[in-house]
C-alpha cells in the first residue's frame, strides 16, 4: 500500500521518513488533526528537512482510522477542495499509530515516556476535558474522571492519561513535556492546565506542584473547514490521486494556526509552514470563536430546522447569508479585543468560505454538542452586550433555535439525532416541561451551560423566550427573513 500512496497524484513525501523522530504524541487522531496540524509538519518536513515526527494515538473510538493507517506505512492523504479543482498531498510525518482498546494503555505509556517527547498535542473536542464549559473547571463528578482517580494507572479520559504519562517521567527522572490543545475553546491552554493540574491535585498534591512548576499549557487557534469524511468523500479523493486510502481527508484549501510561544522542551519551527507564533492567542481565538463558529452555530441549528443540510445550502438563502454577517459583524465583532484585523474583510472571508460548493459541511455535524459550544461561541458575548446595554438579537435567536433542536422534533414532525455529552439531563429537561415559555426556563437551569448569571438575567431571558416562541409559531426560514 505504501507505494501505492507515494506513486498518488499528489504532492508526496520526498524527505527521508526513516530519519522522523516522534517527538510529539498526540491524542485524536481525527479528520481535523490530520488536516491541519499534521499537514504543517509536513510541509516543514517536506520543504525544510524538519525532523519532527508524531506518534498518533486514540483513547476512545477511532479503532479504524488506526488501523487503516497502519495498513498503509502510517501514510494517508488530505485533499484541498475547492469549486475549480481538488489540490492533493499525502502527509508522511506520522511514525507510530496506537490506539487504547487494540494496543493496551501501555504501549500508550510507553510513547509517552520516551526521553525524545516534547510535545503532548489534543484534538479531543470539547467534550473530551471533562469541565464544565460555563466555567472552565474540571467536572469532578463527570464519569471519567471518578473512574480514573479511583484506577490511576488505568485510566481513560484524555486529562487522566496525560496525568499518568508525567508521573511516569517525574519518577524515571526525565524532563516534563508542553501539553497543547489545538481544541475549539477560549483560551484553551488555561482549560486544559485547569483540567490537568485539579486533576492531579486530587490525585497527588505534589505531582500536581511538579506539573505546575515544569508544564507549560500553550493556547492555540485553530482554523479550518474540514467535513466528516463520507464513502463520497472517499471516493472523490480516490478519483482524484488515483489511489484509494480509507484513512484520506477532505478539507478546504484555507489553513490559520495561532500558537502561544510558550514550550519547554522545543518545538517544530510550524512558523516555517505559515502559523503564527505570538505571546497572546486568546484575542485571535475569541475573533474566530465568535465571529466564525459562533455564525456556523447559528446556520447549523437554524438551518437544520429549516431543512438545508449543508452550510453552502444556506448561503444560497439570503436572509440567512445576510443574518450570519451581522451576527460577525453587529454582535460579535463589538467584544472582540483583537487589534491589527480588518474584521469586515474577515467576515466577507468567512461567507466566502461557507458559499464554497464543493465543501459539503452538514448543518447536523456542526450541531453536535451543542452544550460545550454555546458558552463560548455565544454567551460569552451575550454577557459582554448585558454589560455594555447593547443588542444581542441574533444571539438571542441562536439560543432559541438550539432550545428547538434539542426539542428532538424538527419543522417537518422528524425525529432529530441529537449528539451531546449532556443528552439525558437535556432530554429530562424537555420531558418535564411543557412546550413554549416553560420549555426555555427548563433548559435555562441547566448551570453547565448558562451558569447562575443568565437565567437571572430578566433581559436576556425576555429575549430567548421571545425568539424561541417566534420560531414556534413561524418556522426557521420565516424567523430569519424577520431578524
Amino acid at each position: 500500500m505504501e507505494n501505492k500512496l507515494l506513486s498518488a497524484k499528489a504532492i508526496v513525501p520526498h524527505y527521508d521518513r526513516s530519519k522522523l523522530v516522534p517527538r510529539i504524541v498526540h491524542l485524536g487522531f481525527g479528520a481535523f488533526h490530520r488536516a491541519h496540524q499534521a499537514v504543517y509538519t509536513d510541509i516543514l518536513a517536506q520543504e525544510h528537512g524538519s525532523d519532527w515526527g508524531y506518534c498518533e494515538v486514540n483513547l476512545i473510538g477511532g479503532e479504524q482510522q488506526i488501523a487503516d493507517l497502519r495498513q498503509q506505512d502510517n501514510l494517508y492523504s488530505v485533499a484541498e477542495m475547492s469549486a475549480s479543482a481538488w489540490q492533493c498531498r499525502v502527509v508522511g510525518v506520522v511514525k507510530k499509530a496506537l490506539h487504547a482498546r487494540t494496543d493496551g494503555l501501555e504501549a500508550i505509556f510507553d510513547a509517552m515516556t520516551q526521553p525524545e517527547v516534547a510535545i503532548v498535542s489534543l484534538t479531543v473536542t470539547e467534550k473530551g476535558y471533562c469541565h464544565a464549559p460555563a466555567t472552565g473547571t474540571i467536572l469532578q463528578d463527570h464519569p471519567l474522571i471518578v473512574h480514573d482517580l479511583a484506577n490511576p494507572h488505568q485510566p481513560q479520559s484524555a486529562p487522566g492519561v496525560i496525568v499518568e504519562a508525567l508521573a511516569r517521567r517525574k519518577a524515571a527522572g526525565l524532563p516534563a513535556f508542553s501539553v497543547m490543545s489545538c481544541d475549539n475553546m477560549p483560551e484553551n491552554g488555561h482549560v486544559t492546565r485547569n483540567v490537568v493540574t485539579a486533576y492531579a491535585d486530587a490525585l497527588d498534591p505534589q505531582l500536581g506542584a511538579w506539573i505546575k512548576a515544569n508544564v507549560t499549557f500553550p493556547s492555540t487557534m485553530v482554523d479550518r473547514i474540514v467535513p466528516a469524511v463520507t464513502p463520497e468523500t472517499l471516493a472523490q479523493v480516490a478519483q482524484a490521486t488515483g489511489v484509494a486510502d480509507p484513512a484520506a481527508v477532505a478539507c478546504e484549501p484555507f489553513r490559520q494556526w495561532v500558537i502561544e510561544d510558550n514550550f519547554v522542551a522545543g518545538r517544530p519551527e510550524w512558523e516555517k509552514a505559515g502559523a503564527e507564533l505570538v505571546a497572546d492567542v486568546l484575542p485571535y481565538e475569541e475573533m474566530k470563536l465568535r465571529m466564525l463558529n459562533g455564525s456556523h452555530s447559528l446556520l447549523a441549528y437554524l438551518g437544520y430546522l429549516a431543512g438545508y443540510q449543508h452550510i453552502s445550502d444556506c448561503m444560497q438563502d439570503e436572509n440567512y447569508r445576510r443574518a450570519a454577517r451581522q451576527l460577525m459583524l453587529s454582535e460579535q465583532a463589538p467584544t472582540l479585543k483583537v487589534t491589527g484585523v480588518d474584521l469586515g474583510q474577515y467576515a466577507d472571508s468567512l461567507i466566502a468560505r461557507y458559499t464554497n460548493p464543493a465543501l459539503r459541511h452538514r448543518t447536523w455535524q456542526i450541531a453536535m454538542d451543542g452544550s460545550q459550544k454555546l458558552p463560548q461561541r455565544w454567551l460569552d458575548a451575550i454577557r459582554w452586550h448585558l454589560a455594555h446595554g447593547s443588542r444581542f438579537d441574533l444571539l438571542a435567536l441562536g439560543v432559541a433555535g438550539w432550545m428547538r433542536y434539542v426539542g428532538g422534533v424538527d419543522e417537518q414532525g422528524e425525529k432529530i439525532d441529537i449528539s451531546d455529552p449532556l443528552l439525558p439531563t437535556i432530554q429530562q429537561a424537555v420531558a418535564s416541561s411543557q412546550e413554549g415559555e416553560a420549555r426555555v426556563q427548563a433548559l435555562l437551569g441547566l448551570k453547565t451551560i448558562f451558569g447562575e448569571d443568565l437565567p437571572a438575567n430578566e433581559r436576556f431571558v425576555k429575549q430567548v423566550t421571545g425568539a424561541y416562541l417566534t420560531l414556534r409559531e413561524y418556522g426557521a426560514k420565516a424567523t430569519v427573513a424577520k431578524y
